[in-house]
C-alpha cells in the first residue's frame, strides 16, 4: 500500500516529536488535567505489549496505558478475546481517569499482513466497546507522530520491521520482514539458557551488559532496513517502536548502513500516539 502520508493536523501549533514523547511519558496511568476536547484514542496491538494513547484536540497526550499480552503474533492477532480483553480493559481505565466515554479509535498493522488480517484489529476493537474505528498501517503511524517529509521511517515492533521511504511527505515505498524485538529475546535467552520473560527483561533493563550478543539480530534489522530502503541512501533513517530503546542499537544500525540513523527517547511510544493522531 502506498499512499500519501502527510501528519494529520500539522500545523505551527502542532508539538515536536520530542515534546510528543516526553508529554506522553509523563502522563502514563497518570492523567493530564486542562486538556482540550475532543478526544481521540488509539490503540497499538502489539506482540508483548498492548497500549492505549489519548490525545486531546491539541494533539497532546492526555493519557497513556499499557498491558502486558501475547495476544497478537507478527501483527497477526491469535488470541481474539485476549486481546479484546486488554483493550476493554486499557478502554475502562482510560475513562474513568479521563471521565469520559471514548467511542473513536484507531489501531494500525504491519506493512506486509492482508486485509484479512489487518481488519482483525479492527474488530478487537469494535468488540472492546469502540464504535467507529479507522485502520492505518503502522509506518504511517509512526510519521504522524515524526513529521517526517524526507526521510526512512522504520518501525520495529516485536515480530518485524516495517520501513517506509519518504519523499516530500509522500510514502513512496512501504513494506516489512519479519525480524524484531521478540527475536532479540530469542537469541538472548539462546546465549545465556534463560527463559524468554526473562531476556526481555534484561534487554530492556540491562543492555548495555549484553549489546555484544545483540548485535547479530539487531544487524539483522539493519539488512532489513538496507533491502527495503534501496535507492535512498542519502536520506535519513529514523527509529520507532520499543524493540530497539538499547543503548548502541542505533550506532549499529548506523554503522552497518554507512549513513545517519535517529533514535528518540520513549520511542515505543511513537507508533500509538501517532495511531491516535489519526483518529482526531
Amino acid at each position: 500500500m502506498i499512499a500519501p502520508t502527510m501528519p494529520a493536523g500539522a500545523s505551527a501549533v502542532r508539538p515536536s516529536a520530542v515534546e510528543s514523547l516526553e508529554l506522553a511519558a509523563s502522563v502514563y496511568r497518570s492523567a493530564r488535567a486542562g486538556w482540550e476536547g475532543p478526544l481521540s484514542a488509539g490503540i497499538d496491538l502489539g506482540t508483548a505489549t498492548c497500549v492505549i494513547a489519548v490525545l486531546d484536540a491539541t494533539g497532546r497526550a492526555v493519557w497513556l496505558d499499557s498491558r502486558a499480552t501475547e495476544a497478537v503474533r507478527d501483527g497477526v492477532v491469535v488470541d481474539y478475546w485476549g486481546a479484546r480483553d486488554a483493550t476493554a480493559s486499557l478502554k475502562a481505565d482510560a475513562e474513568t481517569a479521563l471521565g469520559i466515554q471514548l467511542s473513536r479509535a484507531s489501531t494500525a498493522f504491519p506493512p506486509g499482513i492482508g486485509v484479512s488480517d489487518s481488519r482483525a484489529c479492527q474488530y478487537v476493537l469494535e468488540a472492546a466497546g469502540f464504535d467507529d474505528v479507522m485502520l492505518l498501517d503502522e509506518v504511517s503511524a509512526a510519521n504522524e507522530t515524526l513529521g517526517i517529509v524526507d526521510g526512512v521511517v522504520v518501525d520495529v515492533g516485536g515480530g518485524s520491521t516495517g520501513v517506509g521511504v519518504l519523499r516530500g511527505g509522500i510514502l513512496t515505498s512501504l513494506d516489512d520482514k519479519p525480524g524484531g524485538g521478540h527475536h532479540l529475546d530469542l537469541i538472548l535467552a539462546g546465549a545465556l539458557g534463560i527463559p524468554l520473560a526473562e531476556a526481555e527483561e534484561l534487554k530492556r533493563n540491562h543492555p548495555a551488559g549484553y549489546l555484544g550478543i545483540l548485535r547479530p539480530g539487531i544487524e539483522r534489522i539493519a539488512e532489513s532496513i538496507r533491502s527495503l530502503s534501496v535507492g535512498s541512501e542519502e536520506l535519513d533513517v529514523h527509529l520507532a517502536g520499543g524493540a530497539l530503546m538499547i543503548d548502541g542499537a542505533d550506532k549499529i544500525i548506523g554503522d552497518y548502513l554507512g549513513r545517519s540513523v535517529r533514535s528518540y527517547p520513549h520511542a515505543l511510544y511513537i507508533t500509538p500516539l501517532g495511531i491516535a493522531r489519526h483518529a482526531s
